[in-house]
């Protein structure tokens, strides 16, 4: 693949998965030197490995089932010692394994799956980081749900002002109750996708960031857009000769996680519109048979989007989409940015 991006990653994937490996045998060297018998096991273990792989080759299959069985049995036993003896010396069972950062692809970015090798979610997430989203989730480590604080937001009715019978804080309480079952519920194909509308400075993009970082957790991809950018990027891409081996209409119509800032901050043109039904339409079908879900930001109200955008949008919205309603007073001009 003609991609510079990934490139990098993967020598830097390799780099540490090197060193996990280096740091993983020079402690196991230096515990087998002090216990003979660990050293013992170790060896008998690897015997039993190369024996099993000169036994498959064996044409005679009675003969390989029972040969493959009594190394499986001494393998077993084995390890059990080892994990005994492991035990006595207070280490854990995994005392022997290298610390990988992702346990998944083991740092190699990739896995196997239907006979097929294919980048892990680990590798997929660090070209998004490094092509989209360095810029715009660079607030991860502060806007989580750890550091979600009602409190800024007003226990004060105003009906007139907020059209609405409850306050800013029973609101935004309410918000992040539905946000977490978006998270919990990620995976179910009935889960709506959000679209948050609001004024500035409410908390839309923080509770974005809460939502991304709880599935990074968990192993989903997540590409962050603004809009204007987004829409700009993927009309370059379609009529640039010059390509970085990046595709970003393909990342935005398979990332597990869709996140679309500012719409209707864009320059609006057809052709836009056009580019947003199939990113939306595209990723409702399901084509690709995985789950996957988008969250829309705007400052726009529902009327204003149906106003915007064409019938056609309007109403994949209005049927696949769960409109929540920021309000209140701007908390940026409070606290600042950092503390929501």
């Amino acid at each position: 693949m003609n991609n510079p991006i990934l490139k990098h990653i993967l020598t830097e994937y390799e780099f540490k998965r090197n060193k996990s490996i280096e740091e993983v045998n020079k402690k196991k060297q230096e515990l087998l030197k002090v216990n003979p018998r660990l050293a013992e096991i170790e060896n008998e273990i690897s015997k039993i490995s190369i024996e099993s792989i000169k036994t498959i080759i064996i044409e005679d299959k009675i003969k390989k089932e029972k040969i493959l069985t009594d190394l499986k049995k001494k393998f077993n036993a084995l390890i059990k010692e080892k994990n005994k003896f492991l035990k006595e010396l207070s280490k854990s069972t995994d005392f022997f394994e290298p610390n990988f950062e992702c346990k998944v692809c083991k740092d190699t970015g990739f896995i196997e799956k239907n006979d097929k090798s294919i980048m892990c979610n680990c590798l997929k997430q660090k070209v998004y980081d490094i092509a989209y989203n360095k810029s715009n989730m660079g607030n991860l480590e502060y806007e989580n749900f750890a550091t979600f604080n009602i409190r800024l937001f007003s226990d004060k009715v105003d009906k007139e002002r907020f059209k609405s019978q409850i306050s800013p804080r029973e609101n935004i309480n309410l918000l992040k109750e539905k946000a977490i079952n978006f998270i919990e519920n990620f995976d179910n194909p009935t889960e709506k996708n959000l679209i948050f509308t609001g004024g500035t400075g409410l908390g839309k993009t923080f509770l974005t960031n809460c939502i991304a970082n709880e599935l990074l957790k968990e192993g989903k991809t997540v590409l962050y857009q603004t809009a204007p950018v987004m829409f700009d990027e993927i009309l370059d891409e379609k009529f640039s000769k010059e390509k970085n081996g990046v595709n970003l209409q393909e990342n935005i119509l398979n990332v597990d996680l869709l996140i679309i800032d500012d719409l209707g901050t864009e320059k609006i043109s057809e052709t836009k519109v056009e580019e947003l039904f199939t990113i939306i339409n595209t990723r409702l079908l399901n084509q690709n048979h995985k789950i996957t879900k988008t969250i829309i930001s705007t400052n726009l109200t529902a009327n204003e989007l149906f106003n915007v955008y064409t019938t056609r949008i309007g109403s994949r919205l209005a049927g696949a989409y769960r409109f929540l309603r920021f309000f209140g007073d701007d908390i940026r001009l409070k606290k600042g940015k950092k503390e929501i």
